[in-house]
């Protein structure tokens, strides 16, 4: 957890706004990879995309 509370005063100590959209974007496809690894979940995700 004091990983990611660093990571936010980084950001914001050196004005990196422009990555905090990258960082949410990669954040959010590893959860969807994790997410179809899920048996029960695969065919909801597969059928949606």
């Amino acid at each position: 957890m004091d990983f990611i509370v660093e990571l936010f005063y980084f950001l914001k100590y050196r004005k990196k706004y422009w990555m905090i959209p990258l960082i949410c974007t990669l954040l959010a496809l590893s959860l969807l990879m994790i997410a179809t690894g899920i048996s029960a979940l695969s065919p909801l995700i597969y059928s949606v995309f």
